[in-house]
């Protein structure tokens, strides 16, 4: 395709998603895999929980001795001793014995159940106890009688050994995105680290010599810089460990400079503004023709795309690992729906997922009157979507600046190339954004 022709939305995203390779697995501690894929199976070494254990705290006992208890009668047992999470050298509970055990300690030999302390006398030769004191303030500690006023059956509030996985068992599979439960389920098995895809590392600078960094005073011409602070954010919501760069002024050689400089720290470099075809579309003018002789197969194309906003966009790559630069359109919504197209799907690839996109849902569209929609281009409007009578609203109008309509959507209404117009309670797709 020549780089004069209009490409469509879809063979754009193919080109993006066609050059880019997931990132080569690593060894990481734990609390540094958090949001990392799993390039490999973890299997369990050691039974969830190892050993049975107290759901409760109360009395470790022999069924046969509380068969039948009731307050009218309760069944009376010799305390042999305590049992607290991490003990060893367990006492045996034999005919006519308890021990007393809190939640998560192991079972003792001899025991079959555990009787919860509110079923019991606590220890105390009056009614139902509450709660169960500490050690050394029981009144049986030194060697008394607990009353049990109820009876159990056997394993009951026992959490048996490997109730929650056994060993050998697949605890997380090859494309298991690590969250805190993950995390957690891989340190209950004994593992300190894991093999994975790392975040990818995506840098995000603005282009533009009206830019203004928020907290500063504007002057006249000037806005302030919203692009670079949307995009990290979003790239960190994709996955990415995303680093902004301050707004760079329309020059071609400061940004080359600057694009230079954040290659040692970039899986992905992303830039906003100066793509289209004004005199200081610094972007253009800076990357047309980077790494064309000096690095074969670098260099960044610009295209205009068959999209509403968003027609202007650029992709390649620069510098000797040829790391991948998608430059987005500076209008705020047109960058932002950029990324999501985009973006986005390259970040999911360079982690190595499977599932790159957005979910979509079809949804009625609730409007008062028809929304039109340039002939050829696929329009992206902003909408709010309910799923619970599966409709859609516009929000705002199509103009590519309205950045306040953009907050307040939770979704892209999508209007295809080959229609010019949306009747209202037309089917549409919708790009949920939640």
């Amino acid at each position: 395709m020549s780089s004069g022709a209009i490409w469509s939305v879809d063979d754009h995203l193919e080109d993006i998603l066609g050059a880019i390779r997931p990132l080569d697995p690593i060894e990481l501690q734990l609390p540094d895999a958090q949001g990392c894929v799993l390039v490999e199976d973890v299997t369990v070494p050691v039974a969830l929980p190892p050993f049975d254990n107290s759901s409760m705290d109360g009395y470790a006992v022999r069924t046969a001795d509380v068969a039948g208890a009731s307050e009218e009668y309760p069944a009376v047992l010799a305390v042999i001793g305590d049992v607290a999470a991490g003990s060893g050298g367990l006492p045996t509970v034999g005919q006519g014995q308890a021990a007393r055990i809190m939640t998560g300690a192991p079972l003792p030999p001899g025991a079959e159940a555990v009787v919860p302390v509110e079923w019991t006398d606590g220890g105390s030769g009056g009614g139902a106890a509450s709660t169960m004191l500490p050690a050394g303030q029981a009144p049986e500690a030194a060697g008394g009688e607990v009353r049990v006023h109820r009876s159990v059956e056997a394993r009951a509030h026992v959490r048996s050994r490997g109730s929650d996985v056994q060993a050998g068992e697949v605890a997380l599979a090859t494309g298991t995105v690590l969250g805190p439960p993950q995390i957690g389920l891989l340190a209950a098995i004994g593992r300190a680290t894991v093999r994975v895809r790392p975040r990818p590392r995506v840098v995000v600078l603005s282009t533009g010599s009206e830019l203004v960094q928020p907290g500063e005073a504007l002057g006249e011409g000037q806005i302030y810089d919203s692009n670079s602070y949307a995009l990290t954010a979003a790239a960190r919501d994709a996955g990415a460990l995303a680093y902004r760069v301050g707004a760079v002024t329309d020059d071609a050689d400061e940004l080359r400079a600057a694009i230079e400089d954040q290659l040692i720290r970039a899986d992905l470099l992303v830039t906003t503004g100066g793509v289209s075809v004004g005199a200081y579309d610094v972007v253009k003018e800076a990357l047309s023709s980077v790494g064309d002789e000096d690095e074969p197969g670098g260099g960044v194309e610009f295209r205009k795309l068959a999209m509403q906003p968003g027609k202007p966009q650029g992709f390649g790559s620069i510098g000797p690992e040829h790391t991948p630069l998608l430059a987005l359109p500076g209008n705020p919504v047109s960058s932002y729906v950029s990324f999501e197209l985009f973006v986005r799907p390259a970040i999911r690839a360079l982690m190595g997922l499977k599932d790159l996109h957005r979910p979509r849902a079809r949804a009625a569209l609730k409007t008062d009157k028809a929304l039109t929609s340039p002939e050829g281009k696929r329009q992206f409007l902003r909408g709010t979507y309910d799923p619970q009578t599966g409709t859609v609203a516009p929000v705002g109008g199509s103009g590519s600046h309205l950045i306040a309509a953009l907050a307040h959507a939770d979704c892209l209404i999508v209007i295809p190339e080959s229609q010019a117009s949306a009747e209202p309670g037309a089917e549409v797709d919708v790009v949920l954004l939640g």
